[in-house]
């Protein structure tokens, strides 16, 4: 287990009223939305943000899976985890782990097959320096969208 493992990055998403179903829970589809914010979150927590939005670095979804163990409600703050799984010639594959913040309960979890492509969409190799940046992680790292830390105190 490496420290990454041990302490991943984390993303802190505060769940709003219009991402709730009918049944008062968090409508599956947006587990897939609140990947993509941590995992953006996560490259720029790696230092690749600036590259990510100038268009030096893109990817593509190739493949998501997602489990679902529990229910999220309107206003839990929810703790994306998120490591990298698994890092290919042209692709990587990132693990996000959800849990509710407050009580560490474990929400859902996903994985992401991305493939990094050139400007014109074609296939390319992993960067090096975005591979050793992947491998490395953001241990320690927590970027609060939810302004959790400020509300709760901590």
């Amino acid at each position: 287990m490496t420290g990454a493992d041990a302490d991943p990055f984390r993303c802190l998403l505060r769940v709003r009223y219009a991402e709730c179903d009918a049944q008062g829970v968090v409508f599956n589809p947006r587990y897939g939305e609140y990947v993509e914010v941590a995992v953006t979150e996560f490259v720029r927590a790696l230092g690749f943000g600036d590259d990510f939005v100038a268009g030096r670095l893109d990817y593509q979804l190739v493949r998501q899976t997602i489990e679902w163990r529990a229910p999220a409600r309107f206003d839990d703050v929810i703790a994306a985890a998120v490591r990298a799984a698994h890092i290919g010639n042209t692709s990587f594959r990132l693990g996000v782990d959800f849990a509710r913040a407050d009580d560490g309960a474990a929400l859902a979890s996903a994985e992401t097959v991305y493939v990094v492509v050139d400007s014109a969409l074609r296939k390319r190799a992993v960067p090096d320096a975005f591979r050793a940046a992947l491998e490395t992680g953001a241990p320690g790292i927590e970027t609060d969208l939810a302004a959790w830390r400020r509300a709760a105190g901590g």
